[in-house]
């Protein structure tokens, strides 16, 4: 058994350090977004408000504002109400307010247009990939980082913005350090232009810093944050399992601790289905002494919307909600009621090796810095209490910060990207943390080989040009591309669309696995995962998107009607890249041609043994048990992606004839006596 430790108490002798009955028996508990409260008394009521005078004289001094704050203090939903409110929006200008993740640009864009009581998409509107929610008469705009970003290639000093708000610039995504990079350079030449930066970390010096050069000036704003104290405890002894000591403590807290919801953070979705059907199932640990029971939610990234917005509804009478997420719970999203929070210690990140080309997933131990923000959800309604699953020796051999995003991840969209925008020497961009020269180096090689630039390194036209236009990784535009010759082009931007999706196959039940399995084969094309995406989508169109039909058939009917979405932006890209629509019906062939025109780096073929090796490095391969291949042998292949977990495992696979490589990519590959030598 777990027993949990409070630094500067006495070790406890039971699972968890109770406090005294005063604090958990206190009744602070109370919604600041409460229906008896106007939206202006609402507003009023967040920490940041009395800030307000200070943020617009800041703002209108400075070029660049670095503004510090917990999650949940209200900088990302009033900041941009206080500007605009101000005359910032004068002249038709724009107040743009970017987001690491969808489904935080989409949230708080409904929640901003809710405060200033106008229909989203009017004078509040948000932007995401493949979906754009404003209008002319949108003036504070939320969007992923990557949506200005690529705004930023049809306009390079994004001049309709008089503020460019960048929150959570301490997650360091890819895309937020290229548009810190970005926006470096773009002041110089827009002195009037406003920068902040929202970091809810003390990382403030370091973004300041990196600003204040050549003349810019700049301060840094410290807001309160968090309202009531967080008490933190750690586990005395380490922990051998962390799902099954998870699953103990929130049992714990139900039965011991006072009324308010938990959030549990987790690595991935499979450790959140495993918490939380294994609470399911124990229905003596779903309910209190006082016949509270537990409401268990998941939320992790490719989770359908309906079910993500469940943990932002209000919690029912006779219910604690028990919330199990991954770490875009961190700081992305504020859930309101948080009072226990229960920190696994670990987070799951991609990491790019330039010298095999692979993506590793990997469970690794968070930072400090995360762990603050994981402990700091707890108590914005009352004091809060987070039970960190590790001991106090393991907190201080963590690292401070987390490695950026765009140190560990596959560089070749970005420097298409950054050609595109006329940067051709890359060295020299204002990288706040530079990729080491061996992922800039494989991304120019792969780059070169797509035809996307020449031996100089510069943006091929027109063929360079339209692959950074497109709004997909450069293997995916080449293909859209080349669709054009193979007369598919309706197939791929189908294929394209159901690839730019997650989870389409859903069991959020936990319904049987072979009746699981058994409907899956049922739209299985034997050629494999491509072809099967648009045997499904075919038969999602054949039932005009029944949602009942979905549920029947384990298929995400969200994630296929945002397939559906983007597969009208895609065809609309193609028009204007003058490519004709075409379908091959039942002939598979020129579409299985088409994806080696985008995919042959990533071919591979079959070894006795039954695992494959990649045709460019020999590294051994293995089909991915949710391919509609897994168990079987095809003797050659191309593939989507590699992700490196148990195994390295191909996802999004296809069966190819080899002579198809050879024809379609002589300059990548020789083909002779049934041999491959590369060039």
């Amino acid at each position: 058994m777990a027993h949990f430790w409070k630094p500067g108490t006495v070790a406890p002798g039971s699972l968890i350090d109770r406090e005294s009955e005063k604090e958990t028996s206190e009744s602070l508990f109370y919604n600041f977004f409460s229906s008896q409260l106007t939206i202006e008394q609402q507003r009023q009521r967040l920490p940041i408000y009395k800030h307000k005078k200070e943020i617009l004289y800041v703002v209108d001094k400075y070029q660049v504002v670095v503004i510090v704050g917990q999650t949940g203090s209200g900088k990302t939903t009033q900041i941009p109400q206080y500007l605009y409110e101000n005359g910032w929006c004068d002249d038709d200008k724009v107040i743009a307010c970017t987001q690491p993740r969808r489904i935080a640009a989409t949230s708080v864009a409904a929640r901003v247009a809710e405060e200033c009581q106008v229909s989203l998409g009017e004078t509040v509107g948000y932007s995401i990939r493949f979906e754009d929610k404003t209008s002319e008469r949108t003036r504070i705009k939320y969007m992923t980082d990557g949506s200005l970003f690529r705004e930023a290639m049809m306009d390079p000093l994004l001049s309709k913005y008089s503020v460019i708000m960048v929150d959570e610039a301490h997650e360091r995504s890819l895309y937020t350090d290229l548009l810190l990079g970005l926006l470096k350079k773009i002041i110089k030449k827009r002195p009037e232009l406003r920068i902040l930066v929202s970091s809810a970390t003390l990382d403030a010096q370091l973004f300041c810093d990196y600003f204040t050069t050549d003349g810019i000036t700049g301060t840094i704003l410290s807001v309160q944050g968090r309202t009531y104290p967080v008490d933190v405890f750690y586990l005395q002894e380490k922990c051998l399992d962390y799902i099954e000591c998870t699953i103990e403590t929130i049992k714990k807290i139900h039965q011991l601790e006072g009324e308010g919801d938990v959030l549990c953070f987790m690595t991935g979705k499979d450790e959140i289905d495993a918490v939380i059907s294994t609470l399911k199932s124990d229905e003596d640990s779903l309910y209190n002494n006082s016949g509270i029971k537990l409401l268990l939610l998941p939320i992790y990234a490719g989770l359908p919307v309906e079910y993500q917005f469940k943990v932002f509804e209000p919690t029912p009478k006779g219910f604690r909600k028990v919330i199990v997420a991954t770490n875009i719970a961190e700081a992305s999203v504020t859930i309101d009621n948080i009072v226990y929070v229960v920190d696994c210690g670990y987070n799951k990140i991609k990491i790019f090796h330039p010298e095999t080309g692979l993506d590793t997933l990997v469970i690794t131990r968070v930072s400090r810095a995360s762990a603050k923000q994981r402990a700091g959800r707890a108590g914005r309604l009352k004091p809060g209490k987070a039970y960190r699953l590790y001991t106090m020796e393991d907190y201080s051999s963590m690292s401070d910060n987390s490695i950026p995003e765009i140190q560990r991840s596959n560089m070749s969209s970005v420097v298409l990207q950054l050609k595109s925008l006329g940067i051709d020497n890359i060295v020299k961009f204002p990288f706040m943390s530079p990729p080491s020269s061996e992922m800039l180096w494989r991304s120019l090689e792969f780059l070169f080989s797509l035809g996307a630039i020449n031996e100089h390194g510069k943006l091929t036209k027109p063929l360079g040009e339209q692959l950074a236009e497109l709004p997909v990784d450069p293997m995916l535009a080449r293909t859209i591309l080349a669709s054009k010759d193979f007369y598919c082009s309706d197939d791929i931007a189908t294929i394209v669309a159901m690839i730019s999706v997650q989870n389409i196959f859903v069991n959020p039940s936990g319904s049987n696995s072979k009746v699981f399995d058994a409907v899956r084969r049922k739209f299985a094309v034997e050629e494999g995962d491509h072809l099967t995406y648009l045997n499904v989508f075919r038969a999602f169109a054949q039932k005009k998107g029944s949602s009942k039909w979905c549920h029947e058939n384990f298929l995400n009917a969200k994630a296929l009607n945002r397939a559906v979405t983007i597969r009208n932006h895609i065809i609309k890209y193609m028009k204007r890249l003058d490519i004709p629509k075409n379908t091959c019906e039942i002939d598979t062939i020129f579409i299985r041609k088409c994806l080696v025109c985008g995919f042959f780096a990533n071919a591979a073929k079959a070894q006795p043994d039954g695992s494959y090796k990649s045709i460019k490095d020999g590294i051994t391969l293995h089909i991915h048990p949710n391919s509609v291949l897994f168990k079987r042998v095809p003797p050659f292949v191309i593939y989507h992606d590699v992700v490196h977990t148990t195994k390295a495992f191909m996802r999004e696979v296809t069966a190819v004839d080899p002579e198809w490589l050879a024809d379609l990519a002589p300059h990548y590959y020789s083909f002779s006596a049934g041999k491959f030598s590369e060039h």
